[in-house]
């Protein structure tokens, strides 16, 4: 058995299949996270301003949430051009599409010159946004898996999830610069949009470094033995569909935890009279933790597993939701920058780092960009689009009482660890090596075959379908006689 997941992996191309992801991911998530920060600060005055400010910002988080209704529609598009014409095609329009839509709230009118129709234009703008995100996750993460050793997947494969937290560091960076140097009137007249014309430099610079890299090695191999799929999505429904519900749910406390962190608690004090500076200081400060411990989980992840992190870690972000809102209230510095370090940091990091190696092991070669992104992207659909809409109407029903909200974050979390409990464990060095779906190798080495350790969580219908005898050419899978 090959040890690699397409032959001989060339630690050059690694690390510049590893860069070039990392880089596109950044500049395709500071598109998407300027906006957040934007919603929280910004928009409610200059889209909204008529409105009271809790509604305001209920308001610009309403359009925050548009784009993740988007991201399942460009998840399914752009999953299927990734598993029919490649990883790299798909990554390259994504991140274009993003980028110019970003641009473009750059030079949108404000409420005072053309009234609710900038609204309007917000939510189109915010729609094309999502769609481009939404093929963007799943095709880096699929670059850079599919390029890594087998042995080290999880490890290599988690640095594309830095693009996430490096991302929302740089927007809330910029815009607490541009607030400290500029005067108020100055910020809301142009200051906002500095932020957002920026982007096309860093789109630039993404799409630059990713043209550079190569095709994925693995789909590759896949076509070469004619093993893609002509209908991923039937295909996928057809003989993955516990899979895909699993991995749909375990997306949720990950997907929820990080809104919960870093914008709703900002948004909690803020609107309760607590220190909203205060919180902001300390979620860059567990970003910034976050960054070192995502690689460290996904090197963790390869040698006790991805499911024993992903689950370990979402029982602790149970634990720590009603702690959050009484550290914000201690008004301590000390007190929640040491919950959000554990939260944020340690926890929502180890929910996070496991994702960019267990989705794509769950599905085979053929329909892996449509399975990983239709499970990342009506996960996060769900769990964290509306959660900050939905989460700041619950403290208005509560007249500013976090219980609700407290209740609400909980029943998210409690689905991801009953999938993760469902689901199987797919860390090769947990399986005596064994991949649970198909890897083909260039090199025709059998890295693919699911025989030996393992095959009692596999599928019904797959381990109905083990015949050795099986030609081939009769796989829909291509080389691996197990997969039907």
């Amino acid at each position: 058995m090959s040890g690699t997941p397409a032959g001989t992996v060339d630690p050059r191309t690694l690390r510049k299949t590893v860069g070039a992801s990392v880089i596109g991911t950044i500049a395709e998530y500071y598109d998407f996270f300027i906006y957040g920060t934007a919603s929280a600060l910004v928009f409610n005055q200059i889209f909204f301003p008529e409105a009271d400010p809790l509604v305001g910002t209920l308001a610009a988080f309403s359009t925050y949430a548009v784009g993740f209704f988007a991201r399942p529609l460009g998840g399914l598009v752009w999953g299927h051009i990734g598993d029919r014409l490649g990883r790299k095609k798909a990554l390259v329009f994504t991140l274009l599409l993003t980028g110019l839509g970003t641009f473009a709230v750059g030079l949108m009118p404000t409420y005072e010159q053309i009234g609710m129709w900038a609204a309007v234009i917000l939510v189109v703008v915010r729609l094309i946004q999502g769609f481009g995100v939404g093929g963007e996750q799943g095709g880096a993460v699929l670059l850079t898996a599919e390029a890594a050793p087998q042995k080290r997947r999880g490890f290599y494969a988690s640095f594309v999830q830095l693009g996430s937290p490096v991302a929302y560091l740089i927007p809330t960076a910029l815009f607490a610069g541009l607030q400290q140097w500029m005067d108020e009137d100055a910020f809301l007249a142009w200051g906002w949009r500095v932020p957002f014309l920026l982007s096309i430099v860093v789109v630039a610079v993404g799409l630059y470094i990713r043209s550079k890299v190569d095709e994925s090695e693995t789909f590759k191999a896949a076509r070469e033995r004619k093993a893609e799929s002509h209908a991923p999505l039937r295909q996928l429904f057809g003989q993955r569909r516990r899979e895909v519900l699993g991995g749909f749910f375990a997306k949720f406390v990950e997907a929820a935890m990080f809104p919960f962190y870093t914008i709703f608690l900002v948004a909690y004090a803020d609107n309760n009279g607590y220190s909203s500076g205060l919180v902001l200081e300390a979620v860059i400060i567990a970003i910034l933790v976050e960054i070192v411990m995502i690689p460290v989980w996904g090197h963790v992840t390869d040698r006790i597993g991805r499911r024993p992190v992903f689950l370990a870690l979402a029982v602790l972000n149970l634990v720590l939701i009603v702690p959050a809102f009484l550290a914000v209230q201690t008004e301590n510095l000390a007190v929640i920058t040491a919950l959000l370090v554990v939260g944020l940091g340690l926890g929502h990091s180890g929910t996070y780092a496991p994702q960019a190696s267990f989705f794509p092991e769950l599905f085979d070669s053929s329909v892996r960009y449509s399975g990983v992104s239709v499970v990342w992207q009506f996960g996060a659909m769900v769990a964290s689009g509306p959660f900050t809409v939905v989460a700041t109407a619950l403290l208005v029903a509560a007249d500013g009482g976090f219980w609700l909200v407290a209740g609400y974050t909980a029943l998210l979390v409690v689905c991801s660890i009953v999938a993760l409990v469902a689901l199987p464990e797919t860390a090769p060095a947990r399986r005596g090596g064994q991949e649970y779906a198909s890897w083909p190798a260039l090199d025709g080495a059998a890295s693919d075959d699911l025989a030996g350790p393992g095959r009692h969580d596999l599928p019904p219908h797959v381990r109905r379908s083990s015949s050795p005898s099986t030609s081939p050419s009769s796989s829909p899978v291509g080389r691996n006689p197990h997969l039907r």
